[in-house]
Order: structure tokens, then C-alpha cells, then sequence
């Protein structure tokens, strides 16, 4: 008769056992998924924050090459003929040979 009861008390035990280890799984399982959404929730946010700061740099990009190619413009007319009469008169005063310079009468 005691190894009757023996044995149901180590089913029992056994069954107990069993129950915890099935908990403690599940906090485990439970633990690492929550620990999983909150990463995805902060990788989430990043993400929009990085493609928030992908298309303003891409913006100023695209400003910076539209100056670059006013700049080259303005590069190449600096090197003509009309650009350098043009400071001459303005800056320098200077004249071309036969050009009469009118002033008004005061």
C-alpha cells in the first residue's frame, strides 16, 4: 500500500513539475515577445526619424546642386567680355574708345 501512495505522490509531484516548468516557459515566451515589441516599436521610430532626415537631405542636395550649376553659370559669364565692360565701367569708370558719356546738367 505505500508504494501505491508512493507512486501517486510522485505523479503528483511529477505533475506539479510539469506545471511549473510549462509556466516558466511561458515567461520566458511572454518575456522575449515583449522585449521583441518594444524593439520594433523603437526601431519603428528610428526608422521614421531616418527617413524624415533622408528626404531633407535630400532636399538640401538637390538645392546645393542647383547653386553649383548657378554658380557655374555665373563662372563662365565672369570670363566673357561683356562681363569685364561691364565692371569697367561700373567700378572703374572707364569708357570704350569713340563712346560719349552723358551727364545731366545739374
Amino acid at each position: 500500500m505505500t508504494k501505491v501512495r508512493d507512486k501517486t505522490r510522485r505523479k503528483r509531484k511529477d505533475r506539479w513539475g510539469d506545471r511549473i516548468a510549462i509556466i516558466g516557459i511561458t515567461v520566458v515566451v511572454a518575456s522575449l515577445a515583449l522585449v521583441v515589441n518594444v524593439k520594433s516599436t523603437s526601431m519603428m521610430k528610428k526608422d521614421l526619424e531616418y527617413q524624415a532626415r533622408e528626404e531633407a537631405l535630400e532636399r538640401q542636395l538637390e538645392s546645393e546642386e542647383n547653386r553649383a550649376a548657378e554658380l557655374e553659370e555665373k563662372r563662365v559669364y565672369v570670363q566673357t567680355k561683356k562681363y569685364i565692360e561691364e565692371v569697367a565701367k561700373e567700378k572703374l569708370g572707364l569708357v570704350n574708345p569713340g563712346e560719349i558719356l552723358l551727364k545731366p546738367a545739374p
